[in-house]
Formats: structure tokens, sequence, C-alpha cells
């Protein structure tokens, strides 16, 4: 199924999964993930059941995982193809907050 018809909590399952499918293939236990990434064990596995995890430790564990790099994408900044004008391009400053 895509990630474009699943829900937040679904999608959220489905990066449980895959990370611990990742984990499995570097055998590596639940226990030794959690010492190595500083995660508590209890928080991993209940990541691994419920897809529930702060943002910090997602990070730590795929930074434990060798995946980190796939974050990098998440928000992507403006292409230029995507700039409606020159004069938009040149007076372009990134805002620091929204309107509403």
């Amino acid at each position: 199924m895509s990630i474009f018809l699943m829900t937040p909590h679904e999608v959220a399952i489905h990066i449980a999964k895959q990370a611990q499918a990742k984990r499995l293939a570097l055998n590596l236990s639940q226990k030794t993930l959690a010492q190595r990434s500083g995660v508590s064990y209890g928080t991993l596995k209940k990541f691994e059941r419920s897809g529930q995890i702060s943002l910090e430790s997602l990070l730590k564990i795929a930074l434990t995982l060798g995946v980190m790099e796939t974050f990098e994408d998440l928000f992507p900044h403006l292409r230029s193809e995507q700039v409606i004008s020159l004069d938009q391009l040149i007076n372009d400053k990134p805002r620091k907050r929204g309107r509403t």
C-alpha cells in the first residue's frame, strides 16, 4: 500500500516495522539497539509494537541503524524551478513565522 493512502498511525506502524526489519537484518537484539542508540529498551519495544516514539528517539535509532540520511528530504526546500519570478528569487527571505 502506498504511504499516500495511509493514515498517520498506519505510517507510524510502517516506519516501526521498517526499523525492526533493519535491526533484524543487522542481527541486533532490541536490548543491543537500545544500548547503542541511548534509547531505553521499553521505548524501543513500544515503538516496534505501536509506532509511538519521540522524534529525538527515532533519530537516535536511525543514526544507530545507519539510515539517518532518509530524513534529509523530509521537508525539502523550494527548488529554483518552483520560484515564480526572478524578483521573488532575489527578494525571497526564509520565513521565520507563519501568518495564521
